[in-house]
């Protein structure tokens, strides 16, 4: 399968499985979706495989990522995050986070976390066409619409290059190149949906 794989993974083999297993495969459990928007939030700044490597880090310092939980920390959690040395130990995104989780419950309420986000696409992946990573934009006009609408309904670190990479890390999006064998197999999960 290495023949043809978007490059962007190189060859760890942690980075491999993940976008031979993950990356571009359409999610729409609003839990997990919100784990993906705050770990793309830690790694403004970073490399993905940083975020990546401590992923399971993250879920056990996160309660699970249980957004309902995370929205009732306080002070004492963060400071509990602050001194653990398996995450990124940034107090804003932390805050970040815990605002997040706030912001989370109430869309989730409301109409449901993932139907809020994929509303955006029609409830379909996009299906761009890319052949070379050049080609692939770091944002795009639709990115930075669902970055303003998140601001607006109160999530932070959420800029439109960080969306965007959160809408392919989640299939809204199907970056896999035309030449990477997973791109027919995610396109056809896309297909599949609606």
């Amino acid at each position: 399968m290495t023949e043809g794989r978007c490059d962007w993974c190189g060859t760890d083999p942690l980075y491999v499985a993940y976008h031979d297993t993950e990356w571009g495969v359409p999610e729409t459990d609003s839990r997990a979706l919100w784990e993906k928007l705050v770990l793309d939030g830690f790694q403004a700044g970073l490399s993905w495989i940083t975020i990546l490597r401590k992923r399971d880090n993250f879920r056990a310092a996160f309660d699970g990522f249980d957004p309902e939980r995370v929205a009732q920390w306080g002070e004492a959690e963060v400071l509990r995050c602050l001194a653990d040395p398996g995450i990124v130990r940034h107090r804003g995104k932390i805050e970040a986070t815990i605002g997040n989780a706030r912001a989370w419950c109430e869309i989730e309420a409301r109409e449901g976390f993932a139907d809020y986000l994929w509303r955006y696409v029609d409830g379909r992946p996009l299906q761009p066409r890319y052949a070379t990573q050049a080609e692939v934009p770091p944002a795009t006009d639709l990115s930075r619409q669902i970055s303003k609408d998140l601001r607006r309904d109160g999530f932070r670190f959420c800029g439109p290059t960080i969306v965007y990479a959160f809408m392919e890390a989640v299939g809204m999006a199907n970056d896999h190149l035309v030449t990477c064998p997973r791109h027919a197999p995610v396109e056809a999960m896309g297909r599949a949906m609606g």
